[in-house]
């Protein structure tokens, strides 16, 4: 029986993290979220943590004054609070359902306390891989993949010791909300529109990414770091129904794919109970109703993020924190309304190419890259006229 310290709770991941702990009985020792006040102190009645900590002080101020009638409840707030939670000596694994930069540093002291990772933050793998799965091979810490995709190929590499037997690795895609739109269609997609995710209930940011098939381009440098494979080693393709999860392809062409239920729990659950599986709440996938599976390439001329991702993933080095940090910076405008949906492909070209790369692989460079990288997304905006 594990004790678990969920970073992030209140959001979509973090929900069902829950769910999956009270299925299966499992300790909760710590939460952290932003600032949703009223689903965090719910939370907190619910599952009495040792620690729980908000984005600012102000918030956790207001949560020790709604809590006050359970004073075991230690509030902290911001990244000291984040840092403690991740490395918070009662707990033995660390979910990371945090969006974005803002996880990687939870994510490294989690790991140099010896804790099991549950990764759900893909960003901390793309901005500084290298660097994370050094510590975790340095601390004895393991990374079980959350994203549905990770979790598919970690199942089909089960069993596998030599991965030279491995031809491909093969990531699937829906495609997101806007597959099949003409590029003049998406030169006026709005943010409503970005936000209607066919099969799955995301955060905001994580479903626009899906709508730019950038977080397909994340996950593809994240397989890169995760199972230590080149880029010409993994593929692409979309699956609209996201009932074949990823496949893994082996040189003497054997295919094996993970099925089931659009379920974020089902991941969830194995993360936590690795290497035995359990009953989960997930419904279970149906053969016989589940529709025709089908699979297309992707389109790069209509979706330039996943190409530029994919280029960037053969740079290697502070490049991949480069992407990310100018894809947050302008899908945050995005969803704000203040630029259009190719503007966020165009800002992150511009800060590719006004930032400086190198193959360094310390945090620090990480995070320098990573500023440079907002800021040359947001003077790029300027030039053209959207103010963010």
């Amino acid at each position: 029986m594990r004790t678990i310290s969920l970073l992030g709770s209140t959001g979509s991941i973090g929900r069902q993290t829950l769910d999956v702990a009270e299925n299966l009985g499992l300790r909760v020792a710590a939460l952290t979220c932003g600032t949703q006040l009223d689903r965090m102190e719910a939370q907190c009645r619910k599952f009495r943590p040792l620690l729980a900590v908000m984005a600012g002080e102000d918030l956790a101020q207001a949560l020790r004054d709604r809590l006050s009638d359970l004073p075991e409840i230690r509030v902290a707030s911001g990244e000291a609070g984040l840092l403690e939670a991740a490395a918070l000596p009662e707990a033995d694994t660390v979910l990371t359902a945090v969006v974005g930069m803002v996880g990687l540093k939870p994510t490294l002291a989690a790991i140099r306390a010896g804790k099991r990772i549950g990764l759900a933050n893909k960003e901390t793998l793309v901005c500084a891989g290298e660097l994370v799965m050094a510590e975790a091979k340095r601390w004895g810490a393991e990374i079980i993949p959350v994203d549905s995709e990770h979790s598919a190929i970690f199942q089909c590499l089960m069993g596998n010791a030599d991965r030279g037997e491995v031809k491909r690795l093969i990531l699937t895609a829906s495609g997101g909300a806007f597959f099949g739109w003409t590029r003049e269609q998406l030169q006026t997609a709005t943010k409503d529109q970005a936000l209607r995710h066919p099969n799955w209930t995301m955060g905001p940011k994580i479903t626009v990414d899906c709508a730019t098939m950038l977080n397909k381009g994340l996950e593809f440098i994240e397989a890169m770091r995760l199972y230590h494979m080149p880029p010409e080693k993994i593929a692409v393709v979309i699956h609209r129904q996201s009932i074949v999860h990823s496949l893994v392809e082996y040189c003497d062409g054997a295919i094996l794919a993970q099925l089931g239920a659009p379920d974020m729990r089902i991941p969830i659950q194995l993360a936590l109970t690795y290497p035995h599986r359990q009953p989960s709440p997930a419904k279970p996938l149906d053969l016989l109703t589940c529709g025709d599976l089908t699979f297309a390439p992707p389109d790069l001329e209509r979706f330039p993020c996943l190409g530029m991702a994919m280029d960037v993933a053969k740079t290697g080095g502070t490049a991949c924190a480069v992407l990310n940090g100018a894809n947050e910076a302008a899908v945050a405008a995005y969803l704000d309304d203040r630029i259009g949906f190719y503007d966020i492909s165009d800002g992150i070209a511009a800060a590719l190419d006004a930032v400086p790369t190198s193959q360094d692989t310390a945090l620090e460079a990480a995070l320098e890259a990573d500023r440079l990288a907002r800021a040359a997304a947001a003077a790029y905006f300027r030039r053209i006229g959207k103010v963010i």
